[in-house]
């Protein structure tokens, strides 16, 4: 199970035309908004990674927004685990648990999970919050990442995860996210 003293939420290279070219992409931004916000509320921290942004352009504006006061980690790795910076922010993090969002599904994110994993991490992906440009790549994606290990999770079930009990001084907050 999650817990929120050991976890960080790592959204991965959501930018440009990319992102809109993603399945449904409207209701994904949605979802990662969803998702940031309750992170923000249960105070976990956020690696916020982009792909390559000369190339693929910035986070798209709906989510950058959310982060305004952090700094997005350039990487040229398909996958997190293999950026040196990356890597930098999570150990200077001290969390082993990491809630794995962004795109896409069968690229960046599982080659993240699959490192991740090798290294020793728990990683949970947010099913509802990760895609690709097909819905089957994206069931690709998350197939081989619960075969490798990683657990597959939701927004809402995440956040009540980390969150634990309905007395929480956030439940009203996240409540409301979902609903």
């Amino acid at each position: 199970m999650l817990d929120a003293k050991h976890t960080a939420l790592v959204l991965v290279d959501v930018q440009g035309r990319l992102a809109r070219a993603m399945h449904d992409s409207d209701a994904l931004i949605a979802r990662l908004q969803c998702l940031i916000k309750g992170a923000q509320a249960l105070s976990l921290p956020i690696v916020w990674v982009e792909q390559y942004p000369e190339g693929l352009g910035p986070t798209v504006p709906e989510l950058a927004e959310l982060l305004g006061q952090q700094s997005p980690i350039a990487k040229l790795s398909f996958g997190c685990g293999a950026s040196a910076e990356v890597m930098a922010e999570i150990e200077r993090l001290g969390c082993r648990q990491l809630l794995l969002c962004g795109i896409e599904s069968h690229v960046c994110v599982y080659q993240s999970a699959a490192q991740w994993l090798a290294q020793g991490f728990e990683v949970q992906v947010v099913a509802d919050a990760v895609s690709a440009r097909t819905p089957a790549n994206h069931q690709l994606g998350l197939q081989r990442m619960a075969a490798l290990g990683a657990e597959v999770t939701g927004v809402e079930m995440a956040l009540f995860e980390l969150m634990g009990r309905c007395d929480h001084p956030e439940f009203k907050t996240l409540l409301k996210l979902v609903k």
